[in-house]
C-alpha cells in the first residue's frame, strides 16, 4: 500500500491539500510540497484554521482528560531548578533566547509530572516553554488541580498557561524580538510550532532535554532496578500459574488473551504498579513470528497455549519508580531440535551484547553485530533493531541512542544510558523466538590500567527473569556463555527469591529455574557437572 504522499504523486492534476498543522511535523509537509511540485506543479498546501474532520465527526472522542501528578524527587533524583539550570546553560551556549519542548514525555521529565493520557505511556497532554527567567507549561487548567500539584508547580516556579495560548505566545514572542533565538527541534515539534518561528531565528538541532533524559541519574537508576526486581516477582507468579494451568485438565484453556490478562493481574499485586509499559505481546506458535503481534480473542489468529507450542511473550510495566520491557520464550513440552538450535544462537546473541566491552563514543551500530554472529553463523538473521532506549518511570521507548544496523544514528551509548538488549529468530508459520533484558551502560573497570588510555564501557543487567534452560542446545554454547547463565541465574535469585513467600509455587518454579544448569560436554571441549 503506497503512502499518502506517493499516492499524491501519482496524479498530476492536484490542486489542493489540506493539511492539519498540528497533526504533522515539519518533514512531512516538506516531503509533500517537494512531491507537489515535481508531479502537480500548480497544486498548494492549505491549512485550515479548524480541522474539517472535526467539523464533520459527530460522535469524536474527547480529549484525554487525565490530571497531572507530581513524580516523586526520591525516584526524579534531581528538582526541576537543576534540570532548569541544565537545560537554561545549554540555551546560553546556543545563544538562544527561547525553548520549546513538544515531546510529552520531554515534558514530563522536565517538570517532575506524569500523567496517563497515553496508554501505557506516563504523560500528559501539554508543550513546555524555557527562558533565561521563566518556563511556562501549556496545559489545560482542569489537568492540573491537584493540591500537591499546584504547590509543586509554585514551588518550581513553573507558570501554567493554556494549552491553546502556545502559538499566540510564540507568535509574540517572535515578533517582540526579532533578532532572538528561538530552539525549536523540528524532529520533535509539529509543523504548526515549528513554522512560527522565523528560519533566521530557528535553532533546530537536538534539544537540550533529550541527552539529559536519556542519561539515568543515580536515582532514577535504583528506581529502575528496583521495578525490575518487582517485575521479576510478578513473572515467577505468572509462569508457575501457566505451568500449573497446562497441567491441570480443570483449568480453562490458557489463550493468548487469558496470558494477557494473567501478566497485568499478577504485576498489579504491587502497589507500586501502575500500567503495562506497551501492549502485550503474546504469540503462541506462528503468532510468535509476527514482530508485533497483538492477541485478540475475535480474531481467527486467536491461539491457545498447548505444551507442546512455544510462545513468545513480551511485556512490561509501568512502576512508580520505574519503567520495564521483558521478552522471553517458552514451552513447556519437549522442543524439536530445530527449535533448540535457534534458541540457543538467539541466547547466545544476547550474551554477545551483554558481555561486550567498547570503548567511549561508540554507536550502538558498531555492537550489534555481536548479537547477530551466532546466527549469522548459521545463516539466520532477524529484521528488527537490537536495543532502543527506554525510559525512567517514562516511555518504553525513547531515544537518541539504540542499537542496530542502521548506520544513520551516530548517537554514542554513555554511562547512564538505558537499552534493551532484544536478538530473536522468526520462522514465519512455525513461531517466534526472542530474549531481551534490559542493560544500563556503565564504565569498565580493570585490574591494571592504562595511563593516558581511552574510557571503556559495557553492561550491568536490569531484568529479573530466568531464561528456559530446557530449550538451549548446550553442543552450541561455550564453558563461558554457561557460566554467564549460571551467574545470572544465581543474581535473580538473590534478588528475587527473598520477595517470595516460601513454599510458594512461584518460589518454587523460580529456585528451579534459577539452578545451576546440567552441563554436558560444551563446544570448546569442556566438561563440567
Amino acid at each position: 500500500c503506497p503512502t499518502l504522499i506517493k499516492w499524491l504523486g501519482k496524479s498530476s492534476n492536484v490542486e489542493k491539500v489540506g493539511l492539519d498543522p498540528f497533526l504533522h511535523p515539519p518533514s512531512f509537509v516538506k516531503e509533500l510540497n517537494e512531491t507537489l511540485e515535481s508531479s502537480s506543479p500548480a497544486g498548494s498546501i492549505s491549512f485550515p484554521s479548524e480541522n474539517l474532520v472535526d467539523k464533520i465527526w459527530d460522535s469524536q472522542p474527547p480529549l484525554p482528560d487525565s490530571q497531572f501528578r507530581v513524580h516523586p524527587i526520591e525516584c526524579a533524583g534531581a528538582d526541576v531548578a537543576t534540570k532548569l539550570k541544565a537545560v537554561r546553560a545549554r540555551m546560553k551556549e546556543e545563544k538562544a533566547e527561547l525553548s520549546v519542548f513538544a515531546m510529552l514525555d520531554e515534558v514530563a521529565y522536565l517538570f517532575n509530572i506524569r500523567a496517563s493520557d497515553v496508554e501505557c505511556c506516563p504523560v500528559g497532554i501539554a508543550y513546555a516553554t524555557v527562558t533565561p527567567t521563566s518556563a511556562n507549561l501549556y496545559v489545560d487548567p482542569a489537568k492540573i488541580t491537584d493540591p500537591d500539584l499546584v504547590s509543586h508547580l509554585s514551588k518550581s516556579k513553573i507558570s501554567p498557561r493554556p494549552y491553546s495560548s502556545l502559538i499566540p505566545d510564540l507568535e509574540g514572542f517572535v515578533s517582540s524580538n526579532p533578532e532572538a533565538k528561538v530552539w525549536v527541534d523540528k524532529t520533535k515539534a509539529n509543523y504548526a510550532v515549528a513554522s512560527t518561528v522565523p528560519t533566521a531565528s530557528l535553532i533546530s538541532k537536538q534539544n537540550a532535554i533529550e541527552p539529559m533524559k536519556a542519561v539515568k541519574n543515580a536515582k532514577e537508576l535504583e528506581g529502575m532496578k528496583e521495578a525490575h526486581i518487582l517485575d521479576g516477582v510478578a513473572m515467577a507468579k505468572f509462569v508457575a500459574w501457566c505451568k500449573n494451568a497446562l497441567s491441570d485438565p480443570d483449568s480453562p484453556p490458557v489463550t493468548e488473551t487469558l496470558i494477557d490478562e494473567k501478566l497485568l493481574e499478577f504485576r498489579g499485586e504491587s502497589p507500586d504498579f501502575i500500567e503495562a509499559s506497551f501492549p502485550t505481546i503474546a504469540g503462541v506458535g506462528p503468532n510468535g513470528a509476527i514482530i508485533h503481534y497483538r492477541a485478540d480473542a475475535a480474531s481467527p489468529l486467536h491461539k491457545t497455549l498447548s505444551p507442546s507450542t512455544p510462545i513468545l511473550i513480551d511485556s512490561g510495566g509501568q512502576y512508580t519508580m520505574g519503567t520495564t520491557d521483558v521478552t522471553r520464550t517458552w514451552q513447556f513440552g519437549e522442543p524439536t531440535p530445530t527449535f533448540s538450535s535457534h534458541f540457543t544462537n538467539v541466547l547466545k546473541g544476547n550474551i554477545g551484547i551483554d558481555t561486550c566491552v567498547f570503548p567511549e563514543n561508540t554507536p550502538g551500530v558498531i555492537i550489534d553485530s555481536f548479537a547477530r554472529r551466532a546466527l549469522w553463523n548459521s545463516g539466520c538473521d532477524y529484521g528488527h533493531g537490537t536495543g532502543h532506549g527506554v525510559g525512567a518511570a517514562l516511555n518504553v521507548h525513547e531515544g537518541p541512542a539504540s542499537i542496530s544496523p542502521r548506520i544513520g544514528n551516530k548517537e554514542p551509548l554513555k554511562v547512564g544510558m538505558v537499552l534493551s538488549n532484544e536478538p530473536g529468530y522468526y520462522e514465519p508459520g512455525n513461531f517466534g523466538i526472542r530474549i531481551e533484558n534490559l542493560l544500563i551502560v556503565k564504565e569498565k573497570e580493570f585490574e591494571r590500567k592504562v595511563e593516558g588510555g581511552k574510557k571503556f564501557l559495557q553492561f550491568e543487567r536490569l531484568t529479573m527473569i530466568p531464561i528456559q534452560k530446557s530449550l538451549i542446545d548446550q553442543s552450541l554454547m561455550t564453558t563461558s556463555e554457561l557460566d554467564w547463565l549460571d551467574s545470572y541465574h544465581a543474581e535473580i535469585w538473590s534478588k528475587v527469591g527473598p520477595r517470595l513467600k516460601d513454599g510458594t509455587d512461584a518460589k518454587v518454579w523460580l529456585e528451579e529455574a534459577c539452578k545451576k544448569i546440567e552441563r554436558v560436554e560444551s563446544k570448546d571441549g569442556v566438561v563440567a557437572v
